[in-house]
C-alpha cells in the first residue's frame, strides 16, 4: 500500500510524507524540524526511521527545516546535482549525505521507487518525483511556471496528484505584491495558476487518477475554496465529476494533511 500526507504546503512551507511498507520518505522539509518531528509522530513514524529527503529546489519554504533534520539524524538527501549544490552553499555539512540524481532518473529507496522529472521554476535545477511501491503511483508537481510534457507525463501515470495551484490570476495582478513580483510569479519560471493546475489535474484524471490535491495555494492570492471551485468546474467540463470519479481535495497549508491510501 502506498500512502501519501502532505504535512504543510503553501507559500510559508512545503513538506509531504509518502511511505510504502516500512519505508518512509519525505519530499522536502520546509518548516521546522520540530514540526516535522512532531506531524511525523502523529502519523506513527519516527524521524530517525526516515529512509531519505527527496529535494525539488533549494528555496526556503522547501528547506527549511533541512539543516536540522539532517543534522539531527543524518538522513540522505536525494536531489538533482544543481540543487544539491545549492544545498552545499547553504548548509556546511550537508555534501555528505546528497546523493545526487538526475532529472529524469529512476532510483531505489527500499520499498519506493522514485523517478524526477525537471521543472520551470527560478531556482538551480528543480524537479518534481514520482514515487511507486510497485503498484501505486503518486505524483509531485509544484511550482512550475506552466505545464510541461515532463510533468504532464508523471500525471498521466499518476494514481494520485499533488497538483500545484498557486493563484487566481486576477487576484494576483489586482492585489497587493509588488509588480516583479507578480510578474516572477505569473511567468514561465514561477508557479501554476489554478487554471493551469486544472489542466495538469485533467490529464492525471484523464490518465486514470482517481485523487487529486491541490497544493502550494497561495494565501494572498487563493483560497482553497477558489482553487476547488476552478479545478473541479474544469474537471466537470471535461467529463469526471468531482465525488463520483475523482477525489479532490486541498491540502491544508499550516496543519497535516489527511492520509491518502491507495
Amino acid at each position: 500500500m502506498l500512502e501519501v500526507c502532505t504535512l504543510a504546503s503553501g507559500s510559508s512551507g512545503n513538506c509531504l510524507l509518502v511511505r510504502a511498507g516500512k519505508t518512509c520518505l519525505l519530499v522536502d522539509a520546509g518548516i521546522s524540524c520540530r514540526r516535522i518531528v512532531r506531524a511525523l509522530r502523529e502519523l506513527g513514524v519516527e524521524a530517525k526511521d526516515l529512509s531519505g529527503v527527496l529535494v525539488t529546489h533549494e528555496h526556503s519554504d522547501h528547506i527549511a527545516g533541512l539543516a536540522t533534520l539532517t543534522k539531527q539524524f543524518r538522513l540522505p538527501v536525494y536531489a538533482s546535482r544543481g540543487t544539491g549544490w545549492e544545498l552545499c552553499r547553504r548548509i556546511a555539512f550537508v555534501e555528505e549525505l546528497i546523493r545526487p540524481v538526475e532529472p529524469g532518473a529512476r532510483f531505489q529507496v527500499g520499498e519506493l521507487e522514485a523517478e524526477s522529472f525537471p521543472t520551470p521554476h527560478d531556482a538551480a535545477q528543480s524537479v518534481g518525483y514520482v514515487l511507486t511501491d510497485g503498484e501505486k503511483r503518486a505524483a509531485v508537481a509544484t511550482d512550475l511556471g506552466y505545464v510541461t510534457p515532463e510533468a504532464e507525463r508523471a500525471a498521466r501515470g499518476a494514481d494520485l496528484l499533488v497538483c500545484e495551484a498557486n493563484h487566481d490570476v486576477e487576484w494576483l495582478r489586482s492585489g497587493p505584491y509588488p509588480y516583479a513580483l507578480k510578474a516572477r510569479i505569473l511567468g514561465d519560471r514561477g508557479h501554476l495558476s489554478n487554471e493551469a493546475g486544472a489542466e495538469l489535474a485533467w490529464a492525471a484524471v484523464e490518465g486514470g487518477a482517481r485523487t487529486v490535491v491541490l497544493a502550494h495555494l497561495s494565501h494572498e492570492n487563493n483560497t482553497p475554496a477558489r482553487a476547488l471551485e476552478v479545478v473541479g468546474s474544469t474537471l466537470a467540463r471535461r467529463g469526471a465529476a468531482v465525488g463520483r470519479d475523482v477525489v479532490l481535495e486541498a491540502a491544508p497549508r499550516s496543519e497535516t494533511g489527511r492520509v491518502y491510501r491507495l
